[in-house]
């Protein structure tokens, strides 16, 4: 396998499962050194034990601008100045707006938004000159769907930063890029369901939504987040990978 991330280091926030932990296997297959950072330690310690070398673990929460400082100040300590910068920390919560609560918008809010705008800033004095930023969006940022509001907006709002940050960023030659992923076969569906049986059926009735019939998986994401992270796509800057099955075109 090629290594084009040879030497390069990698932090991903929200790295513990999901797409942020293929990307992180991804990424030290590359060559990269890796740190990646979640809330539950124990699934960060697994995660960890998955990836196997040239990897730390930092438990912490992206809503927290301590615990984002922690994050950057052990990979300075550990591997020095970060090459990589992957936000894909995130919250799916879901409940009809006339019942969404004010603890669940701010949840949403606090995570997705403040922590995607805070560990882009938190970043700036650790980053090396000409470095790829990565955000994670959502498909739905440009739909409309029931029971999303606050969700699709907060995902809206990080297609809207790339934008902005990397206008500011230009003299250093920082180039701060979005992913937008349709619906893809992670534990999410856990998250909005009451049981198993529940998820695989969400996950099923998501898959037929799509154009394609099906949902899509960690690893296709993964490899566009190594597109972007590498020198292939040093010519994009503010733009936007889509990899939805054809829910937003067709």
């Amino acid at each position: 396998m090629s290594e084009k991330l040879k030497n390069k280091v990698a932090v991903i926030a929200g790295g513990s499962n999901g797409i942020g932990l293929a990307t992180a296997k991804l990424f030290a297959a590359q060559g990269a050194k890796v740190a990646i950072s979640g809330r539950n330690p124990q699934t960060l310690n697994n995660a960890v034990a998955e990836i196997g070398h040239d990897v730390i673990g930092v438990q912490g929460d992206v809503a927290s601008l301590s615990d984002i400082e922690k994050l950057y100040q052990t990979v300075a300590d550990k591997f020095g100045k970060i090459d990589v910068l992957i936000v894909n920390a995130a919250v799916y919560v879901l409940a009809p707006l006339a019942s969404f609560t004010e603890e669940q918008f701010d949840k949403v809010s606090d995570i997705n938004f403040k922590g995607t705008f805070f560990s882009v800033q938190k970043a700036l004095s650790y980053l090396n000159d000409g470095a790829s930023v990565v955000l994670t969006s959502s498909v739905v940022a440009e739909k409309g769907v029931p029971d999303h509001a606050a969700y699709a907006a907060s995902k809206a709002a990080v297609r809207s930063l790339a934008r902005s940050f990397s206008a500011e960023l230009l003299d250093r030659k920082i180039r701060v890029n979005v992913l937008t992923p349709g619906p893809i076969d992670t534990t999410i569906f856990e998250t909005v369901t009451s049981s198993k049986e529940e998820a695989e059926a969400a996950k099923a009735g998501m898959g037929e939504f799509t154009p394609v019939k099906r949902v899509g998986t960690t690893a296709e994401i993964a490899a566009a987040n190594l597109y972007l992270a590498s020198d292939d796509s040093a010519f994009m800057v503010g733009g936007e990978i889509l990899l939805d099955g054809g829910i937003r075109s067709l």
